[in-house]
């Protein structure tokens, strides 16, 4: 009797750690995004242009939105982590919907683009121009660029590599709220609301 009891308890606790693993995971508003012909990941909040960045620049900021651009690669493990375990949570994919006009870059594609300063280069030799040498790499931009001024010395912020959802929650806060523009900055930004938040 004690055995079959301690299997009926045993049993009850594995089906409630499994009832909270599924209330905990409802919070996560969509599955990982598709994978598309080019090997990235596809998000219903990426935008699909010409990728050329001061018509995206004026498009943005037409929505009342900040520009973002996201290098990726074919068979990046760290943009897998960041589609599987960081976009999908709400959150995050609302914050970015509602704040952000996002374009994907391919690290090594051929598709033509152009940087604020006029030139034209396929995405490989853009990113090259860049000097991106991780993926993911997210850059965030003002809403106003000089001219002559290319997107690696217009990005306000840089984030290289994938990072866990409050690190990347908190990112989008600052640009958004503009922080790059005063004394706190984001790693101070960042402790802060952590500590805020217990």
């Amino acid at each position: 009797m004690k055995r079959f009891s301690a299997a009926i308890f045993a049993s009850s606790r594995v089906v409630g750690a499994l009832f909270w693993v599924l209330l905990l995971s409802s919070s996560i508003g969509a599955t990982a995004a598709e994978i598309g012909d080019d090997g990235l990941h596809k998000e219903t909040w990426m935008r699909d242009t010409f990728k050329d960045l001061s018509e995206d620049l004026d498009e943005a900021n037409a929505e009342g939105k900040r520009l973002m651009v996201i290098i990726e690669q074919r068979g990046c493990t760290y943009c897998k982590k960041m589609h599987e375990e960081v976009f999908p949570i709400e959150r995050i994919a609302d914050y970015i919907d509602a704040h952000f006009f996002v374009v994907q870059v391919n690290m090594f594609g051929d598709t033509e683009m152009t940087d604020f300063d006029g030139d034209a280069l396929s995405e490989k030799d853009m990113v090259r121009k860049w000097g991106a040498l991780f993926t993911p790499t997210i850059l965030f931009f003002p809403s106003e660029v000089p001219q002559g001024v290319s997107a690696a010395q217009a990005a306000v912020a840089t984030m290289p590599g994938a990072f866990e959802a409050g690190t990347t929650y908190n990112m989008l806060t600052w640009v958004v709220e503009e922080g790059y523009l005063g004394e706190e900055s984001f790693q101070k930004y960042h402790a802060r609301k952590l500590e805020e938040r217990g």
